[in-house]
């Protein structure tokens, strides 16, 4: 059986605790270093000073502790706060030189703590003089301190290493607050680009089939009641089209919709036909050798688009279709005679623009030969190199 954290209890790095349990387990974790804190503790508590003596050493050593807890548990994962963080290492400083001076060497140990601290909160460039420095003032201090050499020697390593060793988890943690920002970032783009792929399927697969279903039903009201039997072949198309309007928008929303030229070509003939536009598809033979499906998907889209465009908005009477191959791209002509290009293009055309960029295509629209209007879609085509014939060397 597989064992797993409970995200309640961990905390991952770099990450602010969300709830009480989570701001306990971190202040243990912290706490435990405070084992280094025997020494002046037990110089409180010892009989070693005045009372007023062990007074003052116990309150600057709470506030000492309480002002290192608010600076390491706040600003450890954080871009520096230059001003509130350079105060609070000041003050810690201060205790710490004032506690020693005036209680005795036991009191140095606080200066590790100082350069924990300062490898925790402030950048790898500013720690690199900072610890060094306080170190220093370790030294300098210990020097001047009665009974500090006894406590000297086994300081000034911690001091340097805990501070540099705390100022490389700073960095991780960053790092880490980075990559998760990043990570939520990228599903969000990713969410965004899932809507843009479903309201370009949507668009399309909709706009065609409620067209097509549209003319049906307009012609269907011209033959009632004189040819019923027409009319009911137009209603089973109707019935036909909008069952395949369902099955393609349950795999446009599943995200495994890809049409197929062959299929589109016969849906335009249908379209058009039903529109009363004289469709050429001579030139059309679906499908190439080297044609990609994806490439293929998205020239099926471009044929659907400009076959939808033509039907609702052209009013022309002839509509040409045809696919040329021109070096190394397939490109798919569609033109009519009709009313030519509006000024700006819709929704339909921009998101074919964008299909097609995704298939390292590209689009061009304008008028027609016939001046009606004329969209060309180009995709690359993916030479396979003949495989080479074997020589026979005699």
């Amino acid at each position: 059986m597989e064992i797993q954290d409970d995200p309640s209890y961990t905390i991952g790095i770099g990450a602010e605790p969300e709830n009480r349990r989570q701001v306990t387990v971190k202040l243990i974790w912290i706490s435990i270093w405070f084992a280094y804190m025997a020494a002046p503790v037990e110089d409180v508590l010892g009989d070693h000073h005045t009372l007023t003596g062990d007074v003052i050493g116990g309150a600057g050593l709470v506030a000492f502790v309480v002002a290192y807890l608010a600076l390491v548990f706040r600003h450890t994962s954080r871009p520096l706060e230059r001003d509130r963080v350079l105060g609070a290492l000041g003050a810690l400083i201060a205790l710490a030189t004032a506690l020693s001076l005036t209680l005795g060497g036991a009191w140095l140990v606080l200066f590790v703590y100082v350069c924990v601290a300062a490898g925790a909160v402030l950048p790898a460039k500013l720690s690199r003089v900072v610890i060094p420095l306080v170190t220093g003032v370790l030294a300098g201090l210990g020097a001047l301190t009665p009974g500090a050499p006894e406590y000297l020697a086994a300081l000034l390593v911690p001091a340097l290493l805990g501070g540099f060793a705390m100022n490389g988890v700073r960095q991780m943690a960053l790092t880490a607050r980075a990559l998760r920002e990043a990570r939520a970032t990228v599903a969000h783009l990713a969410a965004n680009e899932e809507r843009l792929r479903l309201a370009r399927d949507l668009h399309d697969l909709l706009g065609h089939s409620l067209s097509l279903i549209t003319l049906k039903s307009e012609l269907t009201g011209r033959m009632l009641p004189g040819k019923p039997e027409e009319a009911a072949q137009q209603v089973a198309d109707i019935e036909r089209v909008s069952r395949q309007a369902l099955v393609d928008v349950r795999e446009a929303v599943s995200g495994f919709r890809r049409p197929t030229l062959e299929a589109e070509l016969a849906g335009a003939r249908t379209a058009l036909a039903a529109a009363g536009i004289a469709a050429d598809v001579s030139r059309a033979a679906a499908g190439h050798p080297d044609l990609a499906p994806d490439e293929e998907g998205a020239l099926a889209w471009a044929l659907r688009e400009a076959v939808t465009n033509a039907v609702r908005h052209s009013g022309a009477r002839r509509c040409e279709i045809a696919l040329t191959e021109e070096g190394d791209e397939l490109c798919l002509t569609v033109s009519d005679d009709g009313r030519g290009p509006r000024g700006t293009h819709g929704n339909g055309l921009t998101g074919l623009a964008e299909r097609l960029a995704l298939a390292a295509g590209h689009l061009e629209t304008g008028p027609g030969p016939r001046c009606g209007f004329r969209l060309r879609a180009f995709v690359p085509l993916s030479r396979t190199p003949a495989p080479e014939r074997p020589t026979l060397s005699l």
